[in-house]
C-alpha cells in the first residue's frame, strides 16, 4: 500500500470516528501537534489544538453539533475523497443539521487534511456557505431556547 493510499485510509477513518461519536479513536487518529482551523465566523470558528476526548475549554464543532445531529442521517457527512499525495488529503463533505423545531440543513465543505507519520496534523475547512450555516446555528440556538423555556 502506498503512502497516499494510507493517508487516505486515515482520512476516512477519522470520518468514521466523527460520526461515530467516538472522541478517544479520534484523538488516536490525531497527531499531538493536531490543529483543526474553522471559519472563525461560526460560533466554533478559530483553531481547536487540544484533540484529547476531555477537552472542555473551546466550543468546539463537535459541541456545537451534537445535539443537532440527533439520528444517523444528520451524522451522515457523506465524505469523499477528492484528492490526496503522500502529505494532504482533500475531502468533500457534507454538514447537515436538524433544529429543534424541525429546519435543516445540509451544506457542501471542503476540508484540506495533512499528514504526518499516519497521523492526522492539521485539517482545513472550507465551508461553501459560511453565512447559511452560521444563521441555522443561529436559529437553533434561539429554537432550542424557546422549547426550553416552554
Amino acid at each position: 500500500m502506498t503512502l497516499t493510499q494510507r493517508n487516505v485510509e486515515l482520512a476516512m477513518e477519522v470520518f468514521n470516528t466523527v460520526e461515530d461519536r467516538d472522541p478517544v479513536r479520534f484523538a488516536e487518529l490525531c497527531d499531538r501537534e493536531c490543529e483543526l482551523h474553522w471559519p472563525p465566523s461560526l460560533p466554533y470558528g478559530g483553531v481547536d489544538r487540544n484533540m484529547g476526548p476531555d477537552d472542555q475549554r473551546a466550543v468546539t464543532w463537535g459541541r456545537t453539533w451534537a445535539p443537532l445531529q440527533p439520528t444517523e442521517r444528520e451524522r451522515n457527512l457523506s465524505p469523499r475523497v477528492v484528492a490526496a499525495n503522500d502529505r494532504e488529503v482533500v475531502v468533500h463533505w457534507m454538514q447537515r443539521g436538524l433544529s429543534v423545531d424541525g429546519e435543516r440543513i445540509e451544506s457542501p465543505v471542503l476540508g484540506l487534511y495533512q499528514v504526518r507519520d499516519g497521523k492526522l496534523l492539521r485539517g482545513q475547512m472550507f465551508y461553501f456557505d459560511p453565512v447559511a450555516v452560521g444563521r441555522f446555528l443561529e436559529h437553533a440556538s434561539d429554537s432550542a431556547s424557546a422549547a426550553g423555556r416552554e
